[in-house]
């Protein structure tokens, strides 16, 4: 089985969803706490690809992983952040704020940065980026289901609602089968890879988190900003990453989804244990 088939109607429905969930107000939180949403971004557009780097380069990674690390980190933030948030105690409106600009901003950062990172491998690593085609397929991909969502939200808002409840459903299960089928075609490569790619991972999460926490102290945020923005930093579609690399195209390599596969394995896993940790601590305060 193709993967692109599973994960393109996957990546467009939690688009459209993510326009269905959107309101003028959230783009409004812009200009009335400009700070906040400052922090988000260049945590996620900026920091995070800076630490991927890094990190990638500290783990001698294989040129076809160490681009699928490059295009996890530079992905835009995952749409679960938003319940992750809630269930932290974070501020809701601000991370849904931050998922729906990032979105919209690596439309066109994923391309340039990509086609960068590409380029410096070197000609001699076979990985070729159209870069084109990516930010055409972008463009299709997200831009119009997002567009999609936000018409029939304005116009048809009790029908929009009732299709979000649905997709919101719906979006956590089709992650797990995508990852389920990965896992099933790619069960050799992931297990002699995990050992590396696991720890790699799980290091860029942790930093990268850290990384949120530093620009929330940074900038004074409140707690609960923080707490969101650095579950904003650390969560990242993955289900785009794998589109990119599994698409025909663009990369057309379903090993460079590896890494965004395992990435999303092990950010549920610290994203959760984060949110075990921040409701212990209120608690016992």
């Amino acid at each position: 089985m193709n993967t692109i088939f599973i994960v393109l109607p996957i990546l467009t429905l939690l688009m459209f969803d993510l326009g269905l969930a959107l309101r003028p107000s959230d783009f409004k939180l812009i200009a009335q706490r400009p700070l906040p949403v400052a922090a988000g971004l260049i945590g996620q557009i900026i920091v995070l690809p800076i630490v991927a780097w890094l990190v990638a380069r500290g783990f001698h990674l294989a040129p076809l992983f160490f681009v699928g690390m490059m295009l996890i980190a530079c992905s835009p933030g995952g749409s679960s952040s938003n319940v992750f948030s809630m269930l932290a105690g974070g501020d809701v409106a601000l991370s849904v704020t931050l998922t729906a600009c990032s979105s919209l901003i690596t439309l066109f950062t994923v391309p340039a940065v990509m086609a960068w990172v590409t380029t410096s491998l070197g000609t001699g690593t076979e990985v070729n980026l159209p870069v084109g085609n990516l930010l055409m397929q972008n463009l299709v991909l997200m831009a119009l289901p997002i567009a999609l969502g936000l018409w029939l939200a304005a116009s048809r808002p009790q029908m929009a609602a009732k299709i979000h409840a649905i997709l919101k459903r719906a979006a956590f299960p089709a992650l797990i089968l995508l990852a389920t089928v990965f896992f099933v075609q790619h069960r050799e490569t992931i297990v002699r890879e995990f050992p590396t790619l696991g720890l790699s991972t799980t290091v860029l999460l942790c930093l990268s988190m850290a990384g949120g926490a530093g620009l929330s102290w940074l900038f004074k945020l409140r707690h609960n900003e923080q707490r969101t923005i650095i579950i904003e930093v650390g969560m990242q579609n993955a289900a785009q990453a794998i589109t990119v690399a599994c698409s025909p195209l663009v990369f057309n390599n379903e090993i460079i989804a590896i890494p965004a596969i395992i990435y999303a394995l092990m950010m549920n896993v610290v994203l959760l244990t984060y949110v075990a940790i921040v409701k212990r601590q209120k608690k016992a305060s």
